[in-house]
């Protein structure tokens, strides 16, 4: 056995953004932290990789909330990230809608172009469209943390009943427009729309930052975590690869000491921050440790669905790089695509252009993503393939794999048929591709599933009830790059102080 002598302050499990934001965080304000990811890339869903010398983002493909003085902006700001970051920002129109019945929509950055670009296509809706702005931008101010504020005169803490309104219903009782529900919705992906549970906070928090600063990272997202790196070794912060842990040690008062490795190495820390799903979480540290009713209560929290992800390799030089996204929908019900058929799979597409520092004039690569639920690869669910622990899933596995892949261009090619002689490769991630890399329970997109059923259920504390051990990632406020950064931050008020560190971002 290995032990590394040095006491951290913090030792954080998993290298994914909340991860690297709580360890980057804590560093900043001179604590000692230790990162410890079991892969042997760092940046949990940042992850890139490379093939036929194109890169591919594992799962963040476009960011909101980056134009200056917003929020995203303003919390890479004070964590200095901005200045290592090359950013290309969308166009006005970053999002294309295009339905089954051929009608095409136009998503604007900016509220006024927002608005003027469904009002062009439903003019009709005037007071429809007002109403769904409104809403969204009241319902963000629920959230001081999203707004870089502590307190607000109405939170969602202190006013539940804003995490009960259900987006469906809402959305019904101000248009029975079919297509502008589309409109409305048709970027669900960005967080899994599912009418039966999906709060419409989520759709705020999340449309919102879009609208106010839809960016791309240049030659993919690790390059974030090259930033997020470089900054926590600027503050003497250590990282470590090839890191899984698979159990601790604990005192006689119930605290974590230490964390064990597979490979023997042992790290000890008077704290320690999970970045894991929290039924993850509990595994890795020891079912032991926690209430049955937790465990229970924990592992029955539905999670989001998975996708499905095809990446292509084209021709150089032949095909322009689009600067927008495309949700491509091949059903009527655009707004309820996560209960699809899988005879008629894929119903609905998100794809894009990667921007590269090769070429600003033409597109070398092409990704498209859509739903799958890991219940399609159940048979293998007992099998793990990594880069550290690589083992074949078998040729059942790899022909599914196939067929899925030719549905997916199939349907990509209906849509860009110009695409068709252009293709040199094709690359696929599925659900367990996800799940084995990411360390997703379920490769679930997002993780827990927010739900207005009940939505005091599905809200994770960053506090557990083991007394140095704290939560940190997507799950604690919601999923993606904003989400989790703002999660990042939640969890590190239990040990800076948050006033101060709130003056801060607000004064650069």
């Amino acid at each position: 056995m290995k032990t590394d002598t040095k006491i951290y302050d913090f030792v954080i499990i998993g290298s994914g953004i909340g991860g690297l934001v709580s360890a980057l965080i804590l560093a900043k304000n001179n604590y000692s932290v230790c990162v410890l990811e079991k892969n042997q890339q760092l940046g949990g869903a940042l992850q890139t990789f490379s093939r036929n010398k194109r890169i591919f983002d594992t799962g963040v493909h476009y960011i909101g909330g980056l134009d200056k003085g917003e929020n995203l902006y303003q919390l890479f700001n004070y964590l200095e990230l901005l200045d290592e970051l090359k950013l290309k920002r969308l166009d006005d129109a970053y999002d294309v809608i295009r339905l089954a019945n051929g009608k095409i929509l136009k998503i604007g950055q900016g509220y006024d172009n927002y608005r003027n670009l469904l009002l062009n296509d439903f003019p009709e809706e005037k007071e429809a469209i007002d109403q769904f702005i409104h809403k969204i931008q009241e319902t963000c101010t629920y959230f001081p943390l999203y707004n870089i504020q502590l307190e607000a005169e109405k939170a969602y803490y202190s006013y539940p009943e804003i995490l009960a309104v259900s987006t469906a219903e809402f959305i019904d009782s101000i248009t029975s427009n079919n297509d502008l529900k589309a409109a409305f919705l048709g970027n669900g992906l960005l967080y899994a729309y599912d009418k039966a549970r999906t709060p419409l906070y989520v759709v705020a928090l999340i449309l919102n930052s879009y609208i106010k600063g839809s960016y791309r990272i240049e030659n993919g997202g690790s390059q974030l975590t090259k930033a997020l790196v470089k900054k926590i070794r600027h503050y003497k912060g250590d990282l470590f690869k090839r890191k899984e842990v698979i159990g601790t040690s604990t005192a006689a008062d119930g605290k974590i000491t230490t964390v064990k490795c597979a490979d023997g190495t042992v790290y000890s820390a008077h704290n320690f921050i999970s970045n894991l799903h929290p039924s993850k979480t509990m595994e890795v540290i020891g079912e032991k440790h926690f209430m049955p009713a937790t465990i229970h209560r924990v592992g029955a929290l539905k999670n989001t669905i998975a996708s499905f992800v095809v990446n292509i390799a084209l021709k150089e030089d032949e095909i322009p790089y689009s600067n927008h996204n495309f949700y491509d929908f091949f059903t009527d019900d655009a707004w309820n695509t996560v209960d699809y058929n899988m005879e008629s799979w894929p119903h609905l597409l998100f794809s894009c252009t990667p921007p590269s520092s090769k070429s600003t004039q033409f597109a070398d690569s092409f990704s498209s993503m859509t739903y799958l639920k890991v219940d399609e690869f159940e048979r293998w669910k007992s099998t793990q393939n990594t880069i550290v622990h690589p083992k074949s899933r078998g040729d059942e596995y790899m022909a599914f794999k196939e067929f899925l892949e030719q549905k997916m261009v199939s349907r990509i090619i209906e849509r860009f048929p110009e695409l068709e002689d252009k293709i040199e490769c094709v690359y696929s991630s599925s659900p367990l591709t996800f799940r084995d890399y990411l360390g997703n329970k379920e490769g679930e997109m997002y993780g827990i599933e927010k739900d207005f059923n009940n939505p005091i259920k599905t809200i994770i504390n960053p506090k557990t009830k083991i007394p140095n051990l704290y939560l940190t990632g997507q799950n604690i406020i919601f999923h993606g790059i904003l989400g989790a950064t703002i999660g990042a931050f939640v969890t590190s008020f239990n040990f800076v102080d948050s006033n101060r560190i709130i003056n801060s971002i607000k004064s650069l």
